[in-house]
């Protein structure tokens, strides 16, 4: 069983900047997609960054230009840079890798939390 563990979360002001680490027991990031995902309280979770294995990024529209995803294969680590933060991005952060079928390779981590007070 494969597991990620997420970091980097924590409180900042709007207009700050936080940087997410996810590592996973295994190498996971390097053959499938990684991405990143967050939940708000009372809302669903959502994806909002994902890196292919040959680079293509996707952003939620909502964090296009603001957050940058990244992947380091040696480590089996995956980022997510995220400047301009907005009260709207307060959520728990979680990471996973998706197979090219659609399935999730992890079990989903504790998550880190992200909060941005206006």
């Amino acid at each position: 069983q494969v597991s990620v563990v997420e970091s980097g979360g924590g409180e900042v002001q709007a207009g700050g900047s936080l940087r997410l680490s996810c590592t996973a027991s295994r190498s996971i990031f390097s053959s499938n997609v990684a991405g990143w995902y967050r939940q708000a309280p009372g809302k669903q979770r959502e994806l909002v960054a994902s890196i292919s294995t040959n680079g293509i990024t996707y952003y939620v529209d909502s964090v296009k230009g603001r957050f940058t995803i990244s992947r380091d294969n040696a480590p089996n680590t995956v980022y997510l840079q995220m400047n301009s933060l907005k009260p709207e991005d307060t959520a728990a952060y979680y990471c996973n890798a998706k197979t090219s079928l659609g399935a999730m390779v992890s079990s989903w981590g504790q998550g880190t939390q992200v909060t941005v007070s206006s």
